[in-house]
């Protein structure tokens, strides 16, 4: 990277840290920090999704994913769009009856407070298990731009800088403007890297003799646009199937019980404008997954008329190398800051979330009579503790897979209970709160063994982890009915 490369990323990380903190003085409550006062605008919220959503593993994972194979990862979108369909029906109805702050309040409205704090526990402890590794991705894209710099430096010490850049700077803007600073910043940051990306695209589209012609011809003919595979293998990732169910209950879970996305669905004015803001967001998502796809079948083709001088380690490095050995001077940061802008998009809204849940689901049941202020600044340094966390969980991913799906196993491993519980109180009735934590524990026990002990993708892990969920906790519940004495 030349010295205006570093123009462009210092100029950027110091705009929108400055943007974040423009919001502080507006939060002067629980409900301006945690819910914006609920007065954002739909179009923001959607937008914020989408960049909540992406992350870095979504910019520098997916392109590897179709240069590795094809376009097979899209079928798993189809599912996110029906997932938000089910969400808008089953889920945001009940967000908007009384004064929610978090997820988890409407377990406690259905089933009791017990229940309420092992599904907030559970969000606690896998979502910064899944946001350790996605605050790891920064490091695969710093260590390549600076590499010339970091000459001498061990791997782990170059991790430890470039992680520690971006949890601080997030951490400035997310503990002084609450989560409208997030949400706004989160649309500043989605145009950066959506540009950067288009900027991507025609820069391989001049590079590769014969442009478009060239890229369509080959990638075609190695099967890189393929993309619908309708057999019935269950120990395949990419399918119809595992896409469509899959991805429909994955979906239904991360955005209709995941504190990261619902926190920001009830920020909104009204319960329609919710429901606007989570379609349209699936729309944008399909096709922004497919233009990183996109970017990845064009660098197949570019690699193969221009080999690397060294074999990439891991598919997840591609882009970022290319982005520093073959984008123009200034076009060049102008990626590189895409990059970070979409991890600290993610990890800003992180922080955010789990603190909600921590002070809303725990402290303040604790400690009812504490002040709006005491909760307040608890808030803020417990946003800071969130975040050396984070910084920790970062560090401790280096030993990780393809980022992008190792991040998602993690995820989906937690939301198979989380989406369980939340269905049995929508759908039924006679379910009870002990019934409910039976059937959890066994749904989360079953998707911890098919993560570590079978062959079975993450893309069914939410499936068959929300029906044990489901149908143990129903059976269970009718079982401690009985029990009950009669009066």
């Amino acid at each position: 990277m030349g010295p205006l490369d570093f123009v462009v990323v210092i100029a950027y990380l110091t705009a929108v840290t400055a943007f974040g903190l423009r919001f502080r003085k507006r939060q002067r409550t629980l409900k301006e920090y945690f819910l914006g006062n609920r007065d954002i605008p739909w179009w923001a919220i959607s937008l914020s999704i989408v960049a909540a959503e992406t992350s870095t593993l979504t910019i520098i994972s997916v392109p590897g994913l179709s240069y590795d194979k094809d376009f097979g990862f899209l079928q798993l979108v189809i599912g996110y769009l029906a997932g938000r369909v089910i969400v808008c029906y089953l889920l945001i109805p009940q967000y908007f009856r009384g004064e929610l702050f978090t997820a988890y309040q409407l377990i406690e409205r259905r089933f009791g407070q017990r229940l309420r704090s092992l599904t907030a526990g559970l969000f606690l402890i896998t979502r910064a298990a899944a946001e350790g590794v996605r605050v790891f991705a920064v490091a695969l894209v710093v260590r390549i731009a600076l590499e010339p710099w970091l000459h001498g430096m061990s791997d782990f010490a170059s991790d430890l800088t470039a992680i520690g850049v971006v949890t601080l700077l997030t951490l400035i803007y997310t503990f002084e403007g609450g989560l409208a600073a997030v949400i706004w910043t989160d649309v500043v940051q989605l145009a950066i890297y959506v540009a950067g990306t288009i900027v991507g695209f025609f820069t391989i589209l001049h590079l590769v003799p014969g442009g478009w012609a060239t890229i369509h011809s080959m990638a075609g003919a190695a099967g890189k646009f393929h993309m619908f595979d309708f057999s019935w293998s269950f120990y395949k990732t990419y399918t119809f199937w595992s896409g469509l169910i899959g991805g429909a209950f994955l979906t239904t879970a991360s955005h209709g019980t995941d504190q990261l996305i619902v926190q920001r669905l009830l920020t909104a004015r009204n319960e329609r404008q919710s429901k606007y803001a989570l379609l349209f967001s699936g729309v944008a998502v399909f096709f922004q997954f497919a233009l990183f796809l996109l970017i990845g079948a064009m660098l197949f083709v570019f690699y193969r008329l221009y080999p690397p001088a060294v074999a990439f380690a891991r598919t997840d490095q591609i882009f970022p190398s290319f982005i520093v050995h073959y984008m123009p001077l200034g076009i060049r940061g102008l990626l590189i800051s895409a990059i970070l802008a979409a991890a600290m998009s993610n990890l800003s809204a992180a922080l955010n979330s789990l603190s909600s849940t921590s002070v809303m689901d725990f402290y303040a049941r604790i400690k009812p009579q504490s002040s709006e202020e005491a909760k307040l600044k608890l808030s803020r340094v417990i946003t800071i503790a969130w975040g050396i966390v984070l910084f920790g969980l970062a560090i401790l991913a280096r030993h990780g897979g393809k980022v992008v799906e190792v991040g998602l196993s993690i995820a989906s491993v937690a939301y198979g209970a989380l989406l369980g519980v939340f269905l049995l109180g929508v759908l039924t009735r006679r379910a009870n709160e002990a019934g409910a934590m039976v059937g959890m524990l066994v749904g989360f026990l079953l998707n911890v063994y098919l993560w570590q002990f079978t062959r079975v993708p993450f893309t069914w892990y939410v499936a068959l982890g929300s029906a044990a969920t489901f149908l143990i906790g129903y059976k269970a519940s009718r079982f401690y009915e009985r029990k009950l004495p009669v009066s």
